[in-house]
């Protein structure tokens, strides 16, 4: 019997990566049948980047300032990612704390295919800082509870995408942020795994 091949990823970061490592981990361990061909930051000390060296695979660092003081910066920053990405063949581009809004530039090359993970349940939240805010309305009794979403990025909208997974986390009296902040890291690595393998097998 012949094994299908492994759905090929590419990972964009700009940070820690602890998502990243997640996915990292589920392909090792079979858990997901998908390998990452190839690890991409926009920052130089995203730790992301030392995580893909780790595994073995390509570790890439593309600073925006490639394209600084040129007419249409962000344009001509995505149109390279994206022939930086394509070169690698993905299945799926996984933005796994990407830190930069992507132009159609970019989206355009991989239509129905770019996964972008947001800490915070649809609607709530957009943007950079999610778990802050949601910790700063739960005080000031705005909210109960936050969550974690797995969505599509299919324009320039903001968190705004076709959701294809959420779960709500629960935010506790005696919380502090760091505590909010762990039981949502935690939600999203297993959150971000489980879609991958639904739309890598289509097995829920």
């Amino acid at each position: 019997m012949t094994l299908a091949p492994l759905a090929r990823l590419v990972v964009l970061v700009s940070g820690y990566g602890s998502n990243l490592q997640a996915i990292l981990d589920a392909c090792a361990s079979g858990e997901l049948a998908a390998q990452v061909v190839a690890v991409i930051a926009n920052k130089a000390d995203a730790f992301g980047l030392e995580r893909g060296r780790r595994a073995g695979i390509p570790a890439i660092y593309l600073p925006p300032a490639v394209c600084a003081g040129l007419p249409d910066s962000r344009r001509r920053y995505d149109t390279l990612l994206a022939e930086v990405v394509a070169g690698f063949r993905p299945d799926w581009v996984v933005l796994a704390g990407w830190m930069r809004l992507l132009s159609m530039a970019f989206l355009s090359r991989f239509p129905n295919r770019v996964v972008n993970l947001h800490p915070a349940l649809p609607g709530a939240f957009p943007g950079t800082h999610a778990i802050e805010r949601a910790f700063a309305a739960f005080q000031e009794g705005a909210i109960r509870e936050t969550g974690v979403m797995v969505h599509l990025v299919p324009d320039e909208g903001v968190d705004d995408g076709p959701v294809l997974a959420c779960e709500t986390v629960p935010i506790y009296p005696t919380d502090t942020l760091a505590d909010l902040e762990a039981r949502i890291h935690a939600v999203e690595h297993r959150l971000l795994v489980a879609t991958l393998r639904w739309l890598v097998t289509g097995d829920r």
